[in-house]
């Protein structure tokens, strides 16, 4: 069973938060299979497979169909949220921005499957666990990266600027950041500091991209939560216990968005919804856990109007 989150706990790719990542990689896994065109990441069935959830594992590689274990909202999710982030790190690299921070980098192999211009230097970042599983798991299967791939193994909560600027980064220079799939596994306070951290590394004409979701209604997380359990009693009865309500953090906190142009980023975004009319998938027919309104947002600090 899946404690509830609190502070200090720690957690490895099988087991707390660290299986929301195996199981975005797993739900990869599944959009690269259906259309190449959209997403391609061959990295994510074998990693998901060298963590060793076997539910995830049958998932991943089409063995056990997605059914009601992975709804087809999650799939297409993971189609454009993948190339969200893809096409923000390759127009980074194109504006001459050299330098790429992955927060809470999981199983993305971006570092090893993107184009990456000659000189990009791209910083992965989380605990010592993943970063080290995923590394040696790579290198077993013949992969290398495209990048100068270089890692900063440290838990958010500790001094991760200090670990970052320990492997190389510059805060000199212009950076891509992201923070996928991160902010609502954070405490409030904790997601603010972090967009304060990340502002105050970034030199002029770095960018930035994360999700921003809408302030929920009277509710909405009540809601969200009983769907969260819901699909937890079915992936239970399959012999894996994530328990994903637990792993989130909820309340108020601030929207993202607002609160990074506040800092000086000049923003813009896109909704679920509209991301997936753009590369012509079907509306989600089930909004059981608010996706279709998160905002994909990015951006530029001190540069107004690019």
């Amino acid at each position: 069973m899946t404690s509830t989150r609190h502070d200090g706990d720690t957690w490895d790719l099988a087991s707390s938060v660290g299986t929301t990542a195996t199981a975005a990689a797993a739900a990869r896994a599944i959009a690269t299979r259906e259309d190449r065109s959209l997403i391609n990441d061959p990295f994510a069935e074998p990693l998901v497979r060298a963590v060793g959830i076997d539910l995830l594992t049958r998932l991943a590689s089409g063995e056990e169909p997605p059914g009601e274990l992975v709804a087809r909202a999650a799939i297409d999710v993971a189609k454009v949220r993948t190339k969200f982030y893809d096409d923000f790190f390759l127009d980074a690299t194109k504006a001459g921005v050299t330098q790429v921070v992955i927060l809470a980098s999981g199983l993305d192999s971006r570092a090893y499957r993107l184009p990456w211009p000659a000189g990009t230097v791209v910083y992965e970042l989380d605990q010592p666990q993943v970063v080290e599983f995923k590394t040696r798991t790579l290198t077993e299967l013949g992969a290398e990266p495209t990048a100068d791939r270089r890692v900063a193994a440290v838990d958010l909560r500790d001094d991760w600027p200090a670990v970052l600027r320990a492997a190389g980064f510059d805060p000199a220079r212009p950076t891509a950041w992201s923070a996928e799939g991160l902010l609502g596994y954070l405490p409030p306070e904790a997601q603010d500091r972090l967009l304060d951290t990340i502002t105050e590394l970034s030199a002029p004409g770095s960018r930035v991209a994360t999700e921003s979701r809408p302030t929920p209604k009277p509710g909405d997380e009540d809601k969200t939560k009983e769907n969260l359990d819901r699909l937890s009693e079915r992936w239970r009865a399959q012999g894996f216990d994530p328990d994903m309500a637990k792993l989130r953090y909820f309340g108020e906190r601030n929207e993202a968005a607002p609160y990074l142009t506040g800092l000086g980023w000049t923003l813009t975004g896109s909704t679920v919804r509209d991301l997936l009319t753009a590369i012509n998938l079907p509306p989600l027919e089930e909004d059981d856990l608010r996706m279709g309104g998160v905002r994909y947002v990015s951006g530029v600090l001190g540069q107004p109007g690019n």
